[in-house]
């Protein structure tokens, strides 16, 4: 274990520097992991805390909390009136999260940037020192949750989990040391897991079965936040939802841990089922416990749902349902909480402040329904041309239904309408535009969708509150990627389990099928 002070400043004679907010940190060693397209992520969660920290130990939350617990005359002054904030970054690599979230973060009373490998260590102590910041951020050569599990008594007020691909491993210990009313900043970058396209792999490390949808990235969102309250209520403990982004290449969320049996007995009623057709795609979820009473905190208050909420096939278009889950079906953001995150960008100097007003104020017009649809797949299914995108939400706003869009799509319809209706939409435009029926199949979604009687009366025209605030400001809400090669990079190849390794896997595969041959070749010549 490595938790020295640093005593030495390294020299800069022809080290590289990279510039990132009020850090700069220097690359000594090529093989530290570092990715600059994560810039939003930093900038984001510096602004998270930023908030979180005015906010933290606010007397209202916590008397509200421990009033449910009994704990209000257990609660000391001190607590009381503490304002500065502990901060564990458990995967550091160069130390540049730490190091900014000393520098661009108030009222930060120590923060521990750990590392399993020793070369990442040596480089976030340089950092450190290059920084000036080592009165606040100290570094630590540990593997992460046997640290986290030392800090079960010792609790952090934060705890920020980047890793490289799935972050369950860590979720466990990760719950337990933060402390009550703490929040945990938690990224995921294994997409292709969490989007569908492994349902098996992803029910090992999520404990979740991950469908093929066009709204993946929110069923991503809400795998990843079942998994943090299911870890969380084995210890008598629950989430609640700050934030919640899905951008880029990956996923993070912000969510406070609180202690509590009886709400997390209430979250049970958060947790739920998906169910998706296989032609229509149309969704329908079912929580896997109902709540007889929203006021009520009785043990009696709970009881199973009749399942199963839908058929075995799908009533718009008679084709069979996938099933997956389960997942998070409670709400994904705190609007209070991203209003002020929008309030204070003003004050605050990042590099993606422009793109991050963009994102945050789509998320706070965003509804809370579960899951979005996408407009082109919905047209696609029926084989018909694409409303704008405008008359499609006039036409849920004219039949008495709210509508937003969703800050993970440009054409998703985020609504509280039930599915009926959508198809109604759907079978109205489609009645302005026909579509040559001969040609779809007999048996084909759009032929039993288009063939289906309307029940609501559509109307396409312009709603006044179509036009949401963020088009209208034209923020940027939905960026492109800027670069080639975008995305998560290369893993770290100072992990514990490489460092040392005398050649890599992609260096001893290199030719291993010829060297297969050559090798039977020349045990049939020795055998001979």
């Amino acid at each position: 274990m490595d938790n020295e002070q640093c005593t030495k400043k390294p020299k800069l004679e022809k080290i590289r520097t990279i510039t990132e907010g009020k850090a700069q940190i220097l690359v000594t060693n090529e093989r530290v992991f570092y990715n600059p397209v994560q810039e939003f992520n930093r900038d984001l969660s510096i602004a998270v805390l930023t908030v979180f920290q005015q906010n933290n130990y606010d007397k209202k939350i916590l008397q509200k909390h421990n009033l449910e617990e009994g704990l209000k005359d257990s609660m000391t002054h001190d607590a009381q009136d503490q304002k500065k904030i502990t901060i564990l970054e458990a995967l550091s690599a160069t130390g540049l999260r730490s190091i900014r979230y000393a520098k661009e973060v108030e009222g930060v009373q120590q923060i521990v940037a750990n590392d399993i490998s020793a070369k990442a260590v040596e480089s976030i102590r340089q950092n450190i020192l290059h920084n000036g910041v080592e009165n606040l951020v100290t570094p630590y050569h540990e593997d992460a949750t046997l640290l986290m599990y030392q800090h079960r008594q010792k609790r952090f007020d934060a705890v920020d989990l980047d890793p490289y691909g799935c972050p369950s491993m860590y979720l466990d210990s990760a719950v337990q040391c933060v402390s009550d009313g703490g929040i945990l900043l938690v990224t995921a970058t294994d997409m292709a897991v969490l989007a569908g396209n492994v349902p098996e792999t992803c029910y090992y490390k999520y404990g979740a079965i991950s469908i093929k949808s066009k709204s993946c990235h929110e069923i991503a969102l809400r795998i990843l936040l079942q998994c943090i309250a299911s870890h969380a209520g084995r210890y008598g403990r629950y989430i609640e939802p700050l934030l919640s982004v899905s951008v880029d290449f990956y996923i993070r969320v912000f969510v406070r841990i609180f202690t509590s049996h009886n709400k997390c007995k209430s979250n049970s009623s958060k947790i739920g089922m998906l169910y998706q057709c296989t032609g229509c795609e149309s969704m329908q979820v079912q929580p896997l416990v109902i709540r007889k009473d929203v006021n009520s905190n009785s043990n009696n208050n709970y009881k199973l749902p009749s399942a199963p909420v839908i058929d075995q096939q799908c009533k718009y278009c008679q084709h069979q349902q996938h099933m997956g889950g389960p997942i998070w079906l409670g709400r994904l953001h705190d609007r209070d909480f991203v209003s002020q995150l929008l309030y204070n960008l003003s004050s605050m100097e990042l590099g993606t402040s422009k793109r991050l007003e963009g994102v945050l104020t789509v998320i706070y017009e965003e509804l809370d329904n579960v899951l979005y649809y996408n407009l082109d797949r919905l047209m696609s299914i029926v084989k018909c041309c694409v409303p704008p995108m405008l008359m499609f939400r006039s036409a849920l706003l004219n039949a008495g239904y709210k509508v937003s869009y969703s800050h993970a799509s440009k054409v998703s319809i985020k609504s509280d309408a039930p599915n009926n209706v959508i198809w109604d939409i759907v079978r109205a435009w489609e009645k302005e535009h026909p579509v040559r029926q001969k040609k779809l199949a007999e048996n084909s979604p759009a032929i039993r969708i288009l063939n289906t009687a309307s029940t609501t009366n559509i109307s396409f025209a312009m709603h006044d509150l179509a036009n949401p605030i963020s088009r209208q400001k034209h923020l940027s809400r939905f960026q492109q990627n800027p670069t080639v090669n975008w995305g998560p990079g290369v893993r770290s190849r100072t992990r514990v389990d490489l460092e040392n390794a005398e050649e890599s896997k992609k260096v001893r595969n290199q030719n291993k099928h010829s060297k297969k041959k050559s090798a039977a070749v020349d045990q049939q010549i020795i055998q001979q």
